[in-house]
């Protein structure tokens, strides 16, 4: 959690998503930013993998040994204020990240919360 203090960045005019011509040029990504001061608060819920070792049990090793203590770490995000209205399991791609779904049961307007579903690839264990 650090504050962002210099971006590098092109500008393509006329190349904005939905506008004429917008297809002449293939652009390899955009990344929209959410300014603190228009942002909503969230808390962000990221799950890594549960165990430590990819086959916890080879062996005759307990499994138990092998649990991941940082399996699930809880940050707060700025999130696009309209994500306030996100019903129970409605689904969103937070750039970066990965996919992510609307708690059922403890999101809500006043203190949004959402549960990561599915990270950006992954090769562990491989």
């Amino acid at each position: 959690a650090g504050k962002i203090t210099e971006v590098h960045a092109t500008l393509i005019p006329d190349t904005k998503s939905g506008t004429p011509g917008s297809d002449s040029v293939k652009v390899k990504g955009v990344i929209t930013w959410v300014a603190v001061a228009d942002g909503l608060s969230a808390e962000v819920r990221l799950y890594d993998r549960l165990f430590t070792d990819a086959q916890p049990d080879a062996g005759g090793k307990d499994f138990i040994e092998g649990l991941n203590p940082n399996s699930l770490k809880v940050v707060q995000a700025v999130v696009e204020p309209s994500l306030a209205s996100a019903k129970a399991d409605d689904k969103f791609q937070f750039e970066r990240h990965g996919y992510f779904v609307a708690d059922r049961v403890d999101h809500t307007k006043a203190k949004p919360v959402f549960n990561l579903a599915v990270g950006l690839k992954d090769s562990w264990g491989k």
